[in-house]
């Protein structure tokens, strides 16, 4: 009976979660759009080329998409990493161990205070009114990072990916990956409404410190 009674609560839980997301993504996008436009325009300024950056990500049910990002990066980021893997150790390991490097030679222009505030990440609500992202839950990985998982893969593609989750009002880039692997399980096991706007509101004072950002 109790396994009975569980799943329809799971299901009225994501119901409500969808509606949630529609509703306050919808009403961001309209509050939030002369940022986003003065956002694009500076973007452009600094280094002509494309606004936005569509990063191919993993997704709900081991389904890619295409991430939305305001572009941060120089438009030959890809031969910016390129080369400074090969010829920098200490960056070639930092790399490998986080997905992430604190001195980006990628990054050009306004694209550190974009990535710092996490302002490069509003055009995640159109991935969230889409159907492709919440606004709340793991962050989207790459393929590369799949192996991280290893056998907790499959709880990562229980849910949908998030623009915020337990991984960044816990210390985002200051935490492990082995934490924040356990922190995405966690939330598969425990995605609840409640926990749904608990993080929402725990997420202001983090974007707004900018803490573990970079």
């Amino acid at each position: 009976m109790g396994l009975q009674a569980s799943a329809p609560t799971r299901t009225q839980s994501a119901t409500v979660i969808r509606a949630c997301d529609i509703v306050l993504a919808s009403l961001l996008l309209v509050f939030l759009a002369p940022m986003m436009l003065l956002i694009a325009i500076c973007t452009y300024v600094a280094d002509p080329g494309p606004i936005l950056f569509a990063h191919r990500r993993v997704g709900h049910g081991g389904k890619m998409f295409p991430c939305f990002k305001f572009r941060s990066m120089a438009v030959d980021a890809a031969e910016r990493l390129k080369e400074l893997l090969e010829n920098d150790p200490a960056a070639r390991e930092e790399w490998a161990r986080d997905h992430k490097l604190r001195n980006d030679p990628r990054i050009v222009g306004i694209g550190r205070f974009l990535r710092k505030s996490s302002l490069d990440e509003l055009p995640q609500l159109l991935n969230v009114l889409r159907g492709e992202m919440s606004l709340v839950g793991p962050r989207p990985i790459v393929v590369d990072e799949i192996e991280r998982y290893g056998r907790y893969f499959s709880k990562y593609c229980e849910v949908k990916p998030g623009i915020a989750g337990l991984w960044q009002v816990s210390g985002r880039n200051d935490v492990s990956y082995r934490r924040r692997v356990a922190m995405d399980v966690k939330f598969a096991e425990k995605q609840s409404v409640t926990l749904y706007f608990k993080i929402l509101v725990l997420t202001v004072p983090m974007v707004l410190l900018s803490r573990g950002s970079y």
